[in-house]
C-alpha cells in the first residue's frame, strides 16, 4: 500500500491490473473500501479522501459534485490512468453518474452501492441544517451526527449483530473535520441528476432493503433508466453497504466483472 497527495487530495494505491477508482459518500474516507480489497487483488486499486473530507479536509473554498468528479479525474491522472473501472457509495455515486455521462471514454462499468441520483427536497433541507450544526458546534455536534446517523442509516441486524460495522461508521463520522463535513453537506444538497439514461457503460447497483437513503423502489426507478444496468438487493443491509456486508458486496462485485467485462 502506498499513500501520496495530490494538490492536497490523499491517495492510496494497491496492485497492479486493470485501475479501479474508488469514491466514497458523504462522511466516508478511502476505509469505506478496506474491506472489499481483497476483491480487487488482481487489480489497480486507487482509493481518494474526497476533498473536504477525513486526510484532505484542506482545502479552500465551496465544494460541489463538479469538483469531485474534477478531483476524481486529477487524481487518476496523476497515477497514470487513462480509464477505470469506477465503483463509489452514496454521495460518490453521483460523482460517479456525472463522470460516466461527462466522459464516458473514462469509465469501463460501474459499480455503485446506495446509488442516489439526487437528494429530495426534504433532505436538501435537512442536509443543510445538518451542515449548519457541524459548523456552529464542531466536534460535539459532529458527534451527535455520529450517533445519529449510526442509528438510522445502518440495519437493525447490523446494530445487533455487527457491533464492527456500527464502531467503523461511528468513527467514520465522528472523526470529521466539520467544516469540511458541512461543505460536503453543503455540495451534497446542491447536486444535480446526470442523464443517466446516456449511460452505456456495464452498471451494477446495490442498496440494502434497510437502506432509507437508497430505497430499493428507487434503486430500481434508476436501474430502469440504464441500458442493461443490474441491481442486487441485500437483506439485512442498510446504507453502509461495504461496511455492513462486505462479504455479499465481494461476492456481487465478483460475479459482475465476471460477466460483464469483455
Amino acid at each position: 500500500m502506498s499513500t501520496r497527495f495530490v494538490e492536497r487530495i490523499a491517495v492510496e494505491i494497491d496492485g497492479d491490473g486493470e485501475a479501479v477508482l474508488m469514491i466514497h459518500g458523504l462522511g466516508g474516507s478511502s476505509n469505506v473500501w478496506t474491506p472489499l480489497l481483497p476483491e480487487f487483488a488482481r487489480m489497480r486499486a486507487i482509493r481518494f479522501d474526497l476533498p473536504g473530507s477525513a486526510r484532505s479536509a484542506r482545502v479552500e473554498g465551496p465544494l460541489s459534485i463538479e469538483r469531485f468528479a474534477q478531483a476524481a479525474l486529477r487524481v487518476a491522472a496523476a497515477a497514470g490512468v487513462e480509464r477505470a473501472h469506477v465503483i463509489a457509495h452514496s454521495l460518490g455515486t453521483i460523482v460517479a453518474f456525472h463522470l460516466a455521462v461527462t466522459v464516458p471514454k473514462f469509465v469501463r462499468s460501474l459499480a455503485l452501492f446506495g446509488p442516489l441520483l439526487a437528494p429530495a427536497d426534504p433532505v436538501r433541507t435537512a442536509l443543510r441544517a445538518r451542515a449548519a450544526k457541524a459548523r456552529s458546534e464542531g466536534e460535539a455536534g459532529m458527534q451527535e451526527i455520529a450517533d445519529s446517523l449510526v442509528q438510522a442509516a445502518t440495519s437493525g441486524e447490523t446494530k445487533a449483530k455487527r457491533p464492527v460495522a456500527i464502531a467503523l461508521v461511528r468513527e467514520l463520522l465522528m472523526r470529521q473535520n466539520a467544516d469540511g463535513y458541512a461543505r460536503t453537506c453543503e455540495a451534497l444538497a446542491d447536486a444535480q441528476a446526470a442523464d443517466v439514461a446516456r449511460i452505456a457503460c456495464p452498471t451494477l447497483l446495490v442498496t440494502g432493503d434497510e437502506d432509507a437513503v437508497a430505497p430499493t423502489q428507487e434503486v430500481r426507478r434508476i436501474g430502469g433508466q440504464i441500458a442493461g444496468s443490474g441491481v442486487e438487493i441485500l437483506r439485512g443491509c442498510g446504507h453502509w453497504t461495504t461496511v455492513e456486508q462486505p462479504e455479499a458486496c465481494c461476492a456481487l462485485l465478483r460475479q459482475f466483472y465476471a460477466r460483464r467485462m469483455t
